[in-house]
C-alpha cells in the first residue's frame, strides 16, 4: 500500500494577515484585505486602478537577516518568512544527515518584478553602473526557492514551477509526485508573488481584467455575482511542509491533513480566456480525484479560482457541473479572493491552506461581497457569510493564463 503523504506544517503571509491563524480568522470572518494601493504612488502613474490586496505590516527584518532582506526582491521575503512558519509549526529538523533529502519547490509566475522595474528605471535615468549587483538573483522567478534553500540549508531538489496563476497549486502537486517515487522524504512546497507595480497593474489592466471600482473598493471584487467586474491584484506567499506519512509519524509530528491528489491539463485553446466550456478544468478536477482514489460524491467542499472576471467565473461554474453533474448543484463552493485578491501564482498555495483549515475546524469559508445571482453562475457560492461543516475531502482549483488548469485534493487526517 503507497504511503500517504501528508501536509505537517504550513505558513504565510497575505493581505489578511502574517501568520494562518490570523490569516485564517479574518477569512471566516469575512474580513477584506482590499485598500487603496501604497507600495506606489498609481495615480501619478495615470492608471486606472487605484487599489489592490497589500501584505500589511510586514517587516523583513523579523523574519531573516537585515543586510540580506535588503538583497532580496519582496517576494523572496514573503517565501522564506512564509517557509521558516510552516518549518516551525512542521517541528521537521534539517540536518546534514537529511538535507539531501529534502526538496524545495516555492514556485512564481512572474518573480521579482518590483526589482526589475526599478532596474529598467534606474539604468534609463541614471545609467548602467547603478543598477543592483544583486538585480539577478532578486528578479528570477527560483528566487524564492533558492532562498529559502540557502536559509535554512536544504540541499534536496530546489526549483520554480511557473504556470502563470496554477504556479503554487502546480508546485505542490509536483512536490506530492516526488514524495510518491521516492526521490525525496520532505518538501517545502507553496509559491510568493509580488506583481504590486505600476507595470504589474497597468498590463492586467490592459487586458481587461482588472475592477476600477476605486471609490467603492469594499465592494470588490465580486467572484460569481452578476455585476462583477475583475479581479483585484494581491500578493503574498505561502508554503506547505509536506512528508510520507510513516515519517511524519516516526518523528511524532502532528499531521494536518492528506495531501490526497493533483490534477493538471491544458486547455490548448487561448492564451488568456479560458475554455469557454471548462473542459480542462474538468479533466484537472477529475484527476485529482483518481490521484487520490476518490469519486465525486466524496467531495464536500470547492475553493473555486474565482477570480470576479466574467470569463472565469462563468467558465469555472461550467467546469464544475462538467466534472460534477448534478451534485454540482449540492456542492458548496467558495472564492477566497473576494477577501485576498488575486495573488497571481501564490494564490493557489494560500488556498490549499485554506482547505486544510477548513477539513480541520470545521469551517467553510465564504465569498463574500456576493449581492446580485447570476444565470450563468448558478450554484452555491457561500454568500457573505462562513458555513459550519463537516466535510472530509476537498479541491481547491488553480487555472492560469495560458490555459493551466491545477487542481489538488485534500483530505481530512485520520
Amino acid at each position: 500500500m503507497q504511503d500517504r503523504i501528508v501536509i505537517t506544517g504550513m505558513g504565510t503571509v497575505n493581505p489578511l494577515g502574517l501568520n494562518v491563524t490570523g490569516t485564517w480568522n479574518n477569512l471566516i470572518e469575512g474580513v477584506s484585505g482590499v485598500a487603496p494601493i501604497t507600495l506606489f504612488d498609481s495615480r501619478a502613474a495615470k492608471l486606472q486602478v487605484h487599489i489592490a490586496a497589500e501584505v500589511k505590516g510586514f517587516k523583513p527584518e523579523e523574519y531573516m537577516d537585515a543586510k540580506e532582506a535588503r538583497r532580496r526582491d519582496r517576494f523572496e521575503q514573503f517565501a522564506v518568512a512564509a517557509a521558516r512558519e510552516a518549518l516551525l509549526q512542521s517541528g521537521l529538523e534539517i540536518t546534514e544527515k537529511n538535507a539531501g533529502r529534502i526538496g524545495v519547490i516555492i514556485s512564481s509566475a512572474i518573480g521579482g518584478l518590483h526589482s526589475l522595474q526599478e532596474a529598467i528605471l534606474t539604468n534609463y535615468t541614471e545609467g548602467p553602473k547603478r543598477v543592483s549587483p544583486f538585480l539577478i538573483p532578486m528578479l528570477m522567478a527560483n528566487g524564492g526557492a533558492g532562498m529559502a534553500a540557502i536559509e535554512f540549508g536544504i540541499k534536496g531538489p530546489c526549483f520554480s514551477v511557473a504556470s502563470a496563476c496554477a504556479s503554487g497549486s502546480d508546485g505542490i502537486g509536483t512536490a506530492l509526485m516526488m514524495l510518491r517515487t521516492g526521490m525525496i522524504d520532505a518538501a517545502l512546497a507553496g509559491a510568493a508573488e509580488t506583481t504590486i507595480t505600476s507595470t504589474g497593474v497597468a498590463a492586467f489592466d490592459r487586458v481587461g481584467a482588472m475592477s476600477r471600482r476605486n471609490d467603492t473598493y469594499s465592494m470588490t471584487p465580486q467572484p460569481f455575482d452578476k455585476n462583477r467586474d475583475g479581479l483585484v491584484m494581491g500578493e503574498g506567499g505561502a508554503v506547505l511542509v509536506l512528508e510520507r506519512e510513516s515519517d511524519a509519524k516516526a518523528r511524532g509530528a502532528n499531521i494536518l491533513a492528506e495531501l490526497a491528489g493533483y490534477g493538471a491539463t491544458a486547455d490548448a485553446y487561448h492564451v488568456t480566456a479560458p475554455h469557454e466550456h471548462g473542459a480542462g478544468g474538468a479533466a484537472a478536477m477529475l484527476m485529482a480525484l483518481s490521484s487520490a482514489k476518490a469519486n465525486i460524491e466524496d467531495v464536500g467542499y470547492i475553493n473555486a479560482h474565482g477570480t470576479g472576471t466574467l470569463l472565469n467565473d462563468q467558465a469555472e461554474t461550467r467546469a464544475i457541473k462538467a466534472a460534477f453533474g448534478e451534485r454540482a448543484y449540492k456542492l458548496p463552493i467558495s472564492s477566497t479572493k473576494s477577501m485576498t485578491g488575486h495573488m497571481m501564482g501564490a494564490t493557489g498555495a494560500l488556498e490549499a491552506i485554506f482547505c486544510v483549515q477548513a477539513l480541520r475546524e470545521g469551517i467553510l469559508p465564504p465569498t463574500i461581497h456576493y449581492e446580485t445571482p447570476d444565470p450563468e453562475c448558478d450554484l452555491d457560492y457561500i454568500p457573505n457569510k462562513a458555513r459550519e461543516a463537516n466535510v472530509s475531502l476537498v479541491i481547491s482549483n488553480a487555472f492560469g493564463f495560458g490555459g493551466h488548469n491545477a487542481v489538488l485534493a485534500i483530505r481530512k487526517y485520520s
